[in-house]
C-alpha cells in the first residue's frame, strides 16, 4: 500500500457498533497479508462538499488497515492513497439514470464499475442518491431473485443500533419485497451489528395486525408465516428511537420520510439544546458539568456516527453516504463497507433468503 499521512487525530469509535469487529481488530499487521485488505472504491466527487473532504475521510478510514481507492480528477492531492483518474462528474440535481448513461466515465459510475469488475471490494459515494441506485443496478447487478434491492440504514435507539429497511430504494413496493426486505434486514443485523435472532417488526400505524393500509396489511400477514424470521407484528414511528426492534421494515417512500424525519427532528433538539445552554451566564456554568453527556449523546444520535447505508441485494456492497458528509462521516462509511467485505454480506445473503422467497421474485419477474 502506498504511504499514508498520519491523521491529526485518532480515529473516533462508532459507538453504537462496539460489538462488530473491524479490519484493524481481526488481525495485526503482522499476521494480515495485504491481499486481504478490504479495498473501497471511493467517489472522491460526491456529496456537497469539497474533495479534500472525502480525501480527509479516506485518510482517516485507511488507519484502520482498509485500503481506499480514490475516484476523481487529474492532480487531486490523496494523500498518499491510489487514485484513478476519471475525467466526468455527476452533480446533485441531475436525472439520476440518464447521468449515469451519458457520464460512463464519471467519478460515481467509475467506482461502481470497479466493484463490478472486482477490482475493488465495494463502493461508497455521497454523490446523487438516484444515481449511486442506478450506477449500482447497471455495474453490480441483483443477487439471483432478488426483485427489488433496499437501502439498510443504521440509526440510534436507546437499546442500540436499529436497522431500517427500506429507506429510500422503492417508493414503491408490494408485499413481497417487504418480506425480502426483512430477511435481508435480518440478515444484515446478525453479520454487520452482531444481533443474535434479531426480532423484526413492520412499520404501520398501530401494532395491532388490523392497522395500516393495503400494503402493510398483506405484508403483516406474509411476514407473520415467514420461516426463519423471527417477527414481532407491527412497531409505530414512535417508539422507534426508543428501541422498537432490530429491524424495522417498511416501503422506501415511508422510510425515507421517517429517516429524514428522525434526523432533521434530533438535529434541532441538539442545537436547540445547545443555544439554550449558551444563553446565560447559569446556562453555561451547566453546560460544563453535563458536557460529557451532552458529547456521548451527540455522539450517539449523530448520523455521522454510522456514515451511510447499505444498499443490499446487489451482486457487489455498495454503501450510500449522506450528501452533507463530513469526513467523519465518509470514514465511517467506508469502515461500514469494510465490515460488509469481511463479514461476506453479499454471499450471505445470496445463501440465506429462503427459497421460497427466492421463487415468489422469480415468478413476478417472469410475468412481466
Amino acid at each position: 500500500m502506498p504511504a499514508v499521512r498520519p491523521a491529526e487525530a485518532a480515529a473516533p469509535h462508532v459507538p453504537e457498533l462496539q460489538d462488530v469487529r473491524g479490519p484493524r481488530d481481526r488481525a495485526s499487521a503482522n499476521t494480515r497479508s495485504v491481499e486481504n485488505v478490504p479495498k473501497i472504491a471511493v467517489d472522491a466527487l460526491g456529496g456537497d462538499r469539497a474533495a479534500e473532504e472525502v480525501v480527509a475521510g479516506a485518510l482517516e478510514a485507511a488507519q484502520d488497515g482498509i485500503e481506499p481507492i480514490l475516484f476523481g480528477p487529474a492532480g487531486l492531492d490523496t494523500g498518499g492513497l491510489a487514485l484513478v483518474v476519471t475525467t466526468q462528474e455527476i452533480a446533485m440535481d441531475e436525472k439520476p439514470a440518464d447521468a449515469v448513461r451519458s457520464k460512463p466515465d464519471s467519478s460515481l459510475v467509475a467506482a461502481c464499475r470497479a466493484v463490478g469488475q472486482g477490482e475493488a471490494d465495494a463502493v461508497v459515494s455521497a454523490g446523487n442518491t438516484g444515481a449511486m441506485l442506478a450506477a449500482s443496478f447497471l455495474e453490480l447487478r441483483r443477487l439471483s431473485g432478488v426483485a427489488r434491492p433496499a437501502i439498510a440504514v443504521v440509526i440510534p435507539s436507546q437499546t442500540g443500533p436499529t436497522v431500517l429497511i427500506d429507506a429510500g430504494a422503492n417508493a414503491d413496493a408490494r408485499p413481497e419485497h417487504l418480506l425480502q426486505f426483512a430477511h435481508m434486514g435480518a440478515v444484515f443485523a446478525e453479520e454487520v451489528l452482531g444481533k443474535r435472532n434479531p426480532e423484526v417488526r413492520l412499520l404501520s400505524i398501530g401494532e395491532e395486525p388490523e392497522k395500516g393500509n393495503q400494503l402493510t396489511l398483506e405484508a403483516h400477514a406474509l411476514l407473520a408465516e415467514a420461516d426463519g424470521l423471527n417477527f414481532g407484528g407491527n412497531t409505530e414511528s414512535r417508539d422507534l428511537l426508543l428501541g422498537a426492534a432490530d429491524v424495522v421494515v417498511c416501503d422506501g417512500f415511508t422510510g425515507n420520510v421517517v429517516l429524514k424525519l428522525l434526523e432533521g427532528t434530533i438535529k434541532t433538539l441538539l442545537d436547540a439544546l445547545r443555544e439554550e445552554i449558551t444563553a446565560t451566564r447559569r446556562g453555561r456554568v451547566g453546560g460544563l458539568l453535563i458536557r460529557p453527556a451532552a458529547r456521548g449523546m451527540r455522539s450517539r444520535l449523530d448520523p455521522d456516527t454510522y456514515g451511510g447505508a447499505y444498499l443490499l441485494g446487489l451482486r457487489g456492497l455498495a454503501v450510500i453516504a449522506h450528501g452533507n458528509s463530513s469526513p467523519r462521516a465518509i470514514a465511517n462509511a467506508i469502515r461500514l463497507a469494510a465490515r460488509g467485505v469481511e463479514h461476506d454480506v453479499v454471499n450471505r445473503l445470496a445463501q440465506r433468503l429462503p427459497e421460497r422467497v427466492l421463487a415468489s421474485a422469480r415468478s413476478e419477474t417472469e410475468s412481466k
